[in-house]
């Protein structure tokens, strides 16, 4: 087991609370209050272990620091509801979208820079929707909004962005490269320059030429289903997804099928293994292990996927206040989240509901700690597990 300092960030983004805590011995050391973090927007990691996040009720880009004298380092107006966040490679650049937020349907169009180094911040007018991002870099970074029905990635200079005027004004983009309608799930590889897109009919991949992006070949799924959400692997320099199948209906959420699908970027190997039926989604990337959990009324489990292709399952505790059979696995119940850190073999697993976050050794698959918060954690909340030197901010798409 990697011995390196790491800490755990938990959010609880119904009750408003914010927790860090050591790993592995789960002691609280810093606490925020009256902070609703976006869990959709999630938490995009930083160089030094820093940490950024969405406070979608004050409406600020929030730096975190849980190694830090003081756990919040930075806090900057944004646009909300935050809907995706996104960093050029060097973490200095960073963009925020906006989404619908608790509305049925997108009514924001409000994007927002940012300078972590200046401090300086501007907010534009896009186009209505709920945009994915990508911010590559280099001497002038572009921000790349990818955008559905139409399906199309936006190009904007993150230069122009951050000049504009006060009030909002509207930007047009000086690029756009066609998609898909269905696009959902970003990603970028810093090391190539590429980034990559979750749609219907595969990954599309395109790169930076110039100040436009030009089109690489799509990547297939290698499968009757789909992935619905996309994350970079820094140490093996891979994409991951869940692929989900079966009936489409949301009422019959327990026959999902859930594939683990990952795509070697040096080899342009993939490999699709089966996790089981039922609700699984977002991943965590430890050290030697791609995890995942599976929500079931037969049982819950922690999926373990190890480089050698093996898979291990941790049974889960039940929740109170589940998915069940005949209803749908989104409203009105608890969830789970999961975190990794690609620099230790550490994972953790929230309980929704019940305020208690599972703490695996992905080595031995077995429940090493079971933390326990003053809050309950309704569904699911939201955690990233980080260290100093782990190389997560290799990522920088907001998880």
């Amino acid at each position: 087991m990697n011995a390196a300092a790491a800490a755990l960030l938990v959010s609880d983004h119904v009750a408003g609370s914010v927790y860090a805590l050591t790993v592995p011995d789960g002691t609280v050391t810093k606490r925020l209050t009256g902070r609703h973090l976006s869990e959709h927007a999630g938490f995009l990691a930083l160089p030094q272990g820093r940490v950024a996040c969405v406070d979608d009720r004050r409406g600020e880009l929030l730096v975190l620091d849980p190694f830090g004298d003081e756990l919040v380092e930075l806090a900057v107006p944004v646009a909300v509801p935050a809907e995706h966040l996104a960093c050029d490679p060097s973490g200095r650049r960073l963009a925020v979208t906006t989404g619908l937020g608790e509305n049925e349907e997108p009514w924001s169009d409000l994007l927002t820079v940012v300078d972590l180094t200046t401090r300086e911040a501007a907010r534009v007018r896009t186009r209505v929707g709920e945009p994915g991002v990508t911010v590559l870099g280099g001497d002038d970074p572009l921000v790349v909004l990818r955008h559905r029905e139409p399906g199309a990635l936006a190009v904007h200079r993150f230069a122009d962005l951050l000049a504009a005027p006060p009030g909002c004004p509207a930007v047009v983009p000086h690029a756009l490269l066609p998609l898909p309608d269905d696009g959902h799930g970003d990603a970028q590889d810093p090391d190539s320059g590429r980034l990559f897109v979750a749609t219907g009919t595969g990954v599309h991949a395109a790169r930076r030429k110039d100040d436009v992006l030009v089109a690489d070949p799509v990547i297939p799924w290698e499968s009757p289903a789909r992935g619905w959400y996309l994350r970079l692997d820094t140490r093996r320099r891979a994409l991951w997804s869940t692929l989900r199948g079966g009936p489409p209906d949301p009422l019959r959420w327990p026959d999902w099928t859930n594939r683990a699908w990952c795509h070697e970027l040096g080899t342009g190997r993939t490999l699709v293994t089966e996790l089981g039926p039922g609700l699984v989604f977002r991943l965590a990337l430890a050290r030697n292990d791609a995890a995942f959990t599976r929500v079931h009324p037969d049982g819950d489990e922690l999926v373990l996927l190890g480089a050698d292709h093996t898979l291990r399952r941790v049974p889960l505790p039940a929740m109170d206040g589940a998915p069940r059979r005949g209803g749908t696995p989104w409203e009105g119940v608890e969830r789970r989240a999961v975190a990794a850190s690609p620099g230790s073999d550490w994972v953790a697993v929230t309980r929704g509901g019940h305020g208690e976050v599972h703490l695996i050794d992905a080595e031995t698959g077995h429940e090493a700690r079971r933390l326990r918060l003053s809050t309950p954690l309704h569904h699911g909340g939201h955690l990233t597990l980080v260290s100093r030197n782990d190389g997560s901010e290799g990522d920088p798409v907001g998880r």
